[in-house]
């Protein structure tokens, strides 16, 4: 591919149509309303003013709108996939789908589009920190891979199993880090501290955690805080007698479960 063709195809993608307005659907859109021109379809028509003004784009009502030649955002829940596909008619230039547990196949069945991709955003789209996994359209990849790194980290995967897997990890994992959170914040109320300072001390160990981890694997990270008879040592042991390892394994088992039925 010539440099010439590469810059056509950036060109091409620099307009993004969102179809939803829901949690992911905002959270997609802050992370891209700098990069991107933006523009949504959706069913509430009392949304359009408020998205109008707040990414200074265009918005219409699902109601036979066509796609053609647009690259779509697909953010609407799984159940809704036949009633807002029957609304949609052309055939998109590509599709790239947050829908959990929802193949390319029966992407392909239900909208039209030259090149589909299956993406497992998060939350944290929306301070362009999510964790993205991706699968699909070979030929759509890089595309993908730099739509989705604007909002975070994004990674590739070789097959849609992989991608479930993923969406059990990056896309649910949020929820479980906030349990985690929480459950420290109120660990540390129970012992004597304000609750407005316990808040304050975990997100800054979150915050401080990420770089950690990047520079080493957990096993290496956890031996290196845990001395011999230490307060790690004997909060950690209590963790290991409340099985939260296991927990946690069996909690990825279970929502990877979710998207194969």
């Amino acid at each position: 591919m010539d440099i010439i063709e590469q810059i056509s195809i950036k060109e091409m993608v620099l307009k993004l149509t969102i179809i939803g307005n829901g949690a992911m659907a905002i959270a997609l859109a802050d992370g891209l309303k700098e990069r991107y021109e933006l523009e949504f379809i959706i069913r509430d028509s009392g949304q359009i003013e408020h998205l109008t003004k707040r990414y200074n784009s265009k918005c219409y009502m699902i109601d036979q709108v066509d796609i053609s030649d647009k690259d779509i955002l697909l953010c609407v829940k799984p159940y809704a996939l036949d009633s807002v596909s029957r609304e949609l008619i052309g055939e998109a230039r590509s599709l790239y789908s947050i829908l959990a547990g929802v193949d390319i196949a029966t992407l392909n069945e239900k909208i039209s589009s030259k090149a589909t991709i299956r993406a497992m955003p998060n939350l944290a789209a929306t301070f362009g920190s999510s964790a993205t996994a991706l699968t699909g359209d070979s030929a759509r990849r890089d595309e993908a891979l730099d739509i989705f790194s604007s909002i975070g980290k994004a990674i590739w995967f070789g097959s849609q199993k992989e991608l479930d897997i993923a969406t059990a990890v990056a896309g649910s994992g949020p929820a479980y880090l906030a349990l985690v959170a929480e459950a420290m914040m109120d660990g540390a109320v129970k012992q004597g501290m304000k609750r407005s300072d316990s808040i304050e001390l975990v997100e800054a160990l979150f915050g401080g955690f990420a770089p950690l981890l990047s520079a080493q694997h957990p096993a290496l990270l956890k031996d290196a805080v845990m001395s011999p008879g230490g307060t790690t040592a004997a909060g950690y042991a209590s963790l290991e007698e409340g099985r939260v390892r296991d927990s946690f394994i069996k909690a990825i088992e279970s929502a990877y479960g979710v998207t194969q039925k």
